[in-house]
């Protein structure tokens, strides 16, 4: 089986383990972000599990997606992000972050058919996401923002997006924690073209596919 075979049969078996009972539920409200397909949303429920454990600024610290500072007194200068935590969601993060790059104002027919599995509530919540996400790419550009950099600073504030949808009650209302991630400060985009897919890839779609298995 060549390499592309072999990525192309495990992301069938992803999206069947995505669709199951156990992991629909968050898999779904995670695509309410452009990004975020089944493949990224079933990877990010499995290495996040309970997304409650945390707030919308403290799930980007877990993922190391926020910059380090150094203090002297009245002196404060913040630096690089600090790549702790998991490695992996970081990654997704940042590589699902490259989508909102792109113009924004209504749904393409891919994420409305990822909206209509989920509440109009989820809906209107993905929707504001996006349209926050796309204003803060437009706002690094104007700038003459570097765009690792930018991209980076969008996966922080993604990461807060999704923890809002992963954690908001059917009911519409969120939780009373606080307010999901807040901009900030490269990166590797995700392949678009399929022979460019490496065999470490594969490893990871199989990681994936194990890891579900065993929860």
């Amino acid at each position: 089986m060549t390499a592309t075979a072999a990525r192309d049969h495990l992301d069938e078996q992803i999206v069947t383990i995505a669709a199951s009972p156990r992991w629909a539920d968050p898999v779904d409200r995670l695509g309410c972000l452009r990004g975020i397909s089944a493949l990224t949303g079933l990877a990010l429920s499995v290495e996040i599990g309970d997304w409650t454990r945390f707030t919308g600024s403290s799930i980007s610290a877990y993922v190391g997606l926020v910059p380090t500072e150094y203090s002297s007194g009245t002196s404060r200068v913040q630096g690089s992000i600090t790549k702790a935590g998991n490695a992996h969601v970081r990654r997704l993060l940042i590589e699902a972050a490259w989508h909102h790059r792109a113009a924004y104002r209504n749904p393409g027919p891919t994420l409305r058919a990822r909206w209509a599995k989920v509440d109009p509530a989820l809906r209107a919540r993905g929707h504001a996401g996006n349209r926050r996400l796309n204003k803060r790419w437009r706002s690094f550009t104007e700038r003459g923002k570097n765009p690792l950099v930018a991209n980076v600073a969008i996966a922080r504030e993604l990461a807060g997006w999704c923890w809002s949808l992963a954690t908001m009650q059917k009911t519409g209302r969120r939780p009373n924690l606080a307010d999901p991630g807040d901009p900030g400060v490269g990166a590797v985009s995700e392949p678009t073209c399929k022979e460019a897919m490496s065999h470490n890839t594969i490893q990871r779609r199989s990681s994936v596919t194990l890891a579900c298995r065993q929860q």
